[in-house]
């Protein structure tokens, strides 16, 4: 197959190769300035306690220079923050550029302008020196890229060794009963949301279409594991809608 005839898919389409990260920025460029509340209406505010549960699991500790990698809503720089502390740095890191600017300007009203830094970057081939990063985070941003195999392979270069990544994702349902109810809740409720409060029903039904397409937890401890790191291990939030795959680099 040549390269122009590559597909991969974007929701439920399959879409040309090239064409697919174009795609996803539309989304994100359109749903940028309601994120944040259509997070919490989505989750009824609970992703709030799966970050703080990566964050708890990450390690970080004063001094460590840490990435936030899709990290443009800043939700975990802001937890992190303090935690690193003057002699520590943040570096918040995200392919959309609208993502990105209304992140900074969110956390930059809020005070955090010390000791976070932001980089508009790819995660397929990011812009930073081999072994540079303590901490790497990435929370419900890795379905949306386009190559996650040469995205967690970047993710190992640049990590220390010794150093933690940490991928915070929606996952496979594991509770008997949850699936349905969970399904019903993704294509019915959520891009009736979407339409209400974002005025955008068709991102948020390629999001629920995007959960689905994403690796199940085995099959991503597997990719992570094929990528480099060490100790690959999952934790299941929720009955696995959402599961925390988190490694380390030797």
């Amino acid at each position: 197959m040549s390269p122009s005839d590559k597909t991969t898919h974007f929701g439920y389409q399959e879409v040309p190769w090239e064409k697919k990260q174009g795609l996803v920025n539309h989304v994100f460029d359109s749903v940028a300035k309601k994120y944040d509340v259509m997070n919490d209406l989505m989750s009824l505010g609970i992703h709030r306690l799966w970050k703080r549960a990566a964050i708890l699991h990450s390690g970080v500790r004063p001094g460590h220079r840490v990435l936030d990698l899709a990290g443009g809503t800043g939700d975990l720089a802001k937890l992190m923050a303090p935690i690193v502390g003057d002699t520590g740095r943040i570096t918040v890191c995200d392919i959309n550029a609208e993502m990105l600017k209304v992140g900074r300007q969110r956390l930059e009203d809020q005070g955090f302008i010390g000791n976070i830094d932001y980089a508009q970057g790819n995660a397929e081939a990011l812009p930073f020196p081999d072994n540079h990063f303590d901490v790497i985070t990435i929370a419900f941003g890795l379905r949306n890229v386009r190559d996650k195999a040469a995205a967690l392979k970047s993710m190992q270069r640049v990590l220390k060794p010794g150093g933690k990544m940490l991928v915070l994702e929606f996952s496979k349902p594991v509770l008997p009963g949850l699936k349905p109810i969970y399904d019903m809740y993704s294509f019915q409720l959520l891009p009736r949301l979407g339409k209400l409060i974002a005025r955008d029903g068709d991102s948020y039904r390629y999001l629920a279409e995007s959960i689905r397409q994403h690796p199940d937890q085995q099959t991503l401890q597997q990719m992570i594991h094929e990528a480099g790191f060490e100790n690959c291990q999952f934790l299941n939030f929720s009955g696995g809608i959402v599961a925390l795959h988190y490694a380390s680099k030797l």
